[in-house]
């Protein structure tokens, strides 16, 4: 009987079966593709805009000018000119005083004095008229009219009344003023906000027949606005009459509001636009 014969496979066939092992052994070894890459976003720069000027940040820049002028230098960094600002200074703190017809008008200092037969309280402040002050002389074909506010205290940072109590083995008569704030206004400009010798005024009044009490803490004055700049572009200007003398000095503002506040921050009494 023959033996069954088995036929040798055919060359294509085996080729076939070749390219199929190898094309499954690189799809096991191939990598996996790498991702495509995902773009950044592109980052947003943004400026923040300069902090509101305080008390102490605009005391401090005017230690640095009247440092700066009696050291014969220019003020280093850049100028105030443009800056917002919200300055809170306490008055009131040692009680009310008594009318008194030497008060001098126009003086630029807040007030709080008795009203008639003591029945009320009276909240007032005068601008003063700086308009032919030497600090302002440089500037008068610019500026038409610069009424004045007085920071009181200046060594005292805080807008609160001071804590210390005067001592009676020194005597010695109140300082100076030497800071002070001088809202200008433009020859031909608006006149909008100038007081022109008017006084900002607000009187308290107590419950029914009886007058009101005045508070421990006084009442706080708020000037509020934008720093303006002298003809030489700086917000700041000082002035002495000798070198041993305590520079005056004053920044240029446009101001946008004055208000009273109790010593909580409650407001009071407010004038917009100056």
């Amino acid at each position: 009987m023959p033996e069954p014969t088995v036929s040798p496979p055919s060359v294509v066939a085996l080729a076939a079966s070749l390219l199929l092992v190898s094309a499954c052994q690189r799809e096991e070894t191939s990598p996996a593709p790498a991702p495509a890459p995902v773009e950044a976003p592109t980052p947003v720069v943004t400026v923040a805009p300069s902090p509101t000027l305080d008390r102490a940040s605009l005391l401090q820049a005017m230690d640095l000018a009247a440092s700066a002028f009696a050291a014969g230098r220019e003020v280093g960094g850049a100028s105030l000119a443009g800056r917002r600002f919200v300055v809170r200074q306490a008055f009131g703190c040692g009680g009310p005083a008594l009318p008194s017809a030497d008060a001098t008008p126009g003086d630029g200092l807040p007030a709080l004095s008795w009203g008639e037969r003591s029945q009320s309280l009276k909240l007032s402040l005068a601008p003063g008229d700086w308009s032919q002050s030497a600090l302002i002389a440089d500037d008068a074909e610019t500026w038409e009219a610069a009424e004045g506010f007085w920071l009181t205290r200046p060594w005292l940072r805080t807008q609160g009344c001071p804590a210390a109590q005067g001592d009676p083995l020194t005597q010695g008569q109140a300082s100076p003023q030497t800071m002070g704030l001088a809202a200008v206004f433009n020859e031909g400009g608006s006149r909008t906000g100038r007081r022109n010798g008017r006084a900002y005024e607000f009187t308290v009044r107590g419950e029914g027949d009886q007058p009101p009490v005045a508070p421990a803490q006084g009442y706080r004055l708020v000037l509020e606005g934008r720093m303006a700049a002298f003809a030489d572009g700086r917000a700041v200007r000082c002035r002495a009459s000798g070198p041993d003398q305590r520079p005056i000095c004053i920044g240029a503002v446009q101001l946008d509001r004055v208000a009273f506040e109790d010593a909580d921050g409650k407001m009071v009494s407010e004038w917009r636009g100056g």
